[in-house]
């Protein structure tokens, strides 16, 4: 049975010369499996998945499972506000071998919940395989609530929820309504900790790209009831997470994998290198946590 658990690290999608850098992914997905990582997450927002072509979609997805070989779950994002695309692009992400489908809740179209209700029964009745329930207000500026998610938990394809709400209460209430039947997975990094503490299976992270170890050992502390061993690991990494925050996500990820000499900093339009400021900031703090020299 499939479980989600843990750090799963939402990968960036690296580029070189205009196209999706291959053997710089396969160092990624390496990196990984060498760091502890439960998980990975391509195709995602940090996977700048908007701008990938369907042909570049295919690329990293089936470099991921191919390089992973069975030894975490893949979880390829295949979100969008057309539920048909949401279809088709899931039923892809299947034939090549993903072990789930993350999908955002829509964005732009604002449909109501009942509307959501739908576009997840309609994407989970067609590709019959695991799929996660990503809700992110802050980019898609519509919110699933718990009492949807727990109709959705009727589905047996419906397998766990990534909450990015930023609203504890609402984690709280959603962990009550479905934890006992669906893995409720933070996709906050700021509350990996918390979440993880009121019943939480995992997360999603950005923070995994760049500390991947440690990342994941928060999740297992909390599992073994040493919460002290957590709550150190929370605060120590705190600073962090709000620079890989200070300008949207993915650039300043990109930009600290960049520095650490594992990825170039190469964006797609309309995302665009970081500022002077903010960007010598990162560096800064990259420096201070010994993840790059002075």
């Amino acid at each position: 049975m499939l479980k989600l658990q843990g750090s799963m690290v939402a990968l960036v999608t690296p580029f070189r010369d205009g196209g999706v850098d291959s053997e710089g992914l396969r160092g990624l997905v390496r990196f990984h499996l060498d760091n502890g990582t439960d998980g990975l997450v391509p195709c995602g927002t940090t996977g700048e998945a908007a701008t990938l072509t369907a042909e570049e979609f295919d690329l990293v997805v089936g470099l991921v499972v191919e390089e992973v070989g069975g030894r975490i779950p893949v979880v390829a994002g295949t979100g969008s506000n057309n539920t048909a695309a949401t279809v088709e692009r899931t039923l892809r992400a299947k034939e090549l071998g993903v072990d789930a489908a993350l999908v955002v809740t829509p964005y732009y179209n604002k449909p109501t919940q009942e509307g959501l209700f739908q576009h997840f029964k309609a994407v989970a009745e067609a590709a019959r395989m695991p799929v996660v329930v990503y809700n992110v207000p802050g980019r898609t500026c519509g919110n699933i609530l718990p009492v949807t998610v727990e109709r959705l938990a009727g589905f047996e394809e419906i397998v766990a929820v990534k909450e990015a709400s930023g609203d504890l209460g609402q984690v709280t209430e959603l962990i009550g309504r479905v934890g006992g039947r669906l893995a409720v997975l933070s996709g906050d990094d700021a509350l990996n900790f918390p979440i993880a503490c009121i019943g939480g299976a995992g997360g999603i992270s950005v923070l995994g790209n760049i500390v991947p170890a440690d990342n994941a050992r928060i999740f297992a502390a909390v599992k073994e009831g040493k919460l002290e061993e957590a709550r150190a690991l929370h605060h120590k990494y705190h600073e962090l997470i709000g620079m890989l925050f200070v300008e949207t996500n993915p650039l300043p990820v990109k930009t600290a994998l960049a520095m650490m000499g594992m990825v170039r900093p190469e964006f797609r339009l309309p995302l665009c290198p970081m500022g002077d400021e903010p960007r010598e900031r990162l560096r800064k703090t990259l420096v201070d946590y010994g993840l790059v020299d002075a």
